[in-house]
């Protein structure tokens, strides 16, 4: 089975849940936000704030999105589409590292994750001003241009080209992640060694809380407002990244599409999850395989993230059950509503 992926924004939103117990006596933890990556991304830090590790860390974000903005005119990864089935187009080491990894994972999924799906996310436009049904032929013409096996990388040149005109990659399943880490490596070669780093709902714990306790995590209910979470978690030097389809979506004549799609239809991928989270110490991993697994679905989903070391999942489905891989870590269940 041949799935598709999502477009960039990995969607699910996360609560850190903060207890005045965090505070370091005569430390007060301080936090910034940007709104980069299409997002918001607001770093906390705990321990040892100063306005030199934010500005590094937030310099480094705002590096990587000039870099792999797919609606950046001028950023590598436009260049690189731009030049689709013409030349190929040599990119910085962070461009080059991110499409190497979507490709693995594009590999690894058998198609669920696919970078160059970016053709299609385009034509639906969901989560834009301007979302619309694109008609079956249309389609058909678009899933022509998706195939992350018409990738080309060169090594030792740094390049990327994309076989065919019109071919088009979009990193937003993954550049987020990537920025998460090096966001947490910045701060702490600044050393920093207790913060949280939350771009947009893809969260990254630096340590743990300066009192030496978890980080409390709480993940979004799929069918409440904004800010309702049905779980939580404790973690440390941990990414916890969410994926679902109901925080970007549309109607239309009674029917609601969301933006996750698949790569064998062009429709937004059909089964039973309304959540999918990845539990893992890279956040760059976490990104990707958060939108696999939603795109594989329960069965296939779970069992990919089985097969790979220190990788955990939490799934929800439509019938109000929370399923995990083997070894996720324990959580509390804040809703009635959910269950095991």
């Amino acid at each position: 089975m041949r799935q598709f992926r999502q477009r960039g924004i990995i969607l699910a939103t996360i609560m850190v849940l903060l207890l005045t117990s965090c505070s370091k006596k005569g430390v007060e933890p301080q936090s910034q936000s940007f709104l980069m990556l299409g997002t918001v991304c607001r770093i906390s830090i705990y321990d040892k704030p100063s306005d030199t590790a934010f500005k590094a860390a937030f310099g480094r974000i705002r590096e990587i999105e000039e870099r792999m903005s797919l609606h950046k005119e001028s950023s590598e990864i436009s260049r690189v589409n731009r030049e689709a089935g013409k030349s190929a187009v040599a990119v910085s080491p962070d461009t080059f590292l991110v499409v190497e990894k979507a490709l693995e994972i594009a590999r690894l999924s058998g198609g669920a994750f696919d970078p160059t799906v970016a053709p299609l996310v385009e034509a639906w436009g969901i989560g834009g001003d301007n979302p619309r049904r694109p008609g079956r032929e249309e389609l058909e013409t678009l899933l022509s241009l998706v195939g992350y096996e018409r990738v080309t990388l060169d090594k030792t040149a740094q390049t990327i080209y994309l076989a065919d005109e019109g071919m088009a990659l979009d990193l937003g399943a993954i550049a987020k992640g990537y920025a998460a880490d090096e966001a947490a490596r910045v701060l702490k070669e600044h050393g920093v060694g207790s913060a949280i780093i939350n771009l947009g709902g893809n969260v990254l714990t630096v340590g743990r809380k300066v009192d030496g306790s978890l980080w409390k995590i709480g993940i979004q209910d799929p069918e409440a407002e904004r800010g309702g979470y049905a779980l939580i978690v404790e973690l440390e030097d941990t990414s916890l990244v969410t994926s679902g389809p109901y925080e970007r979506f549309f109607t239309l004549e009674g029917e609601t599409y969301h933006h996750i799609l698949d790569t064998a239809t062009g429709y937004p991928v059909v089964n039973d999850l309304i959540s999918a989270s990845i539990i893992t110490e890279s956040s760059f991993l976490a990104d990707a395989l958060s939108t696999t697994l939603y795109a594989l679905g329960r069965e296939e989903g779970l069992s990919l993230i089985e097969s790979l070391e220190g990788v955990e999942a939490i799934v929800f489905t439509g019938q109000h059950r929370i399923i995990t891989s083997s070894g996720a870590p324990a959580f509390t269940i804040t809703d009635e509503h959910y269950h095991r």
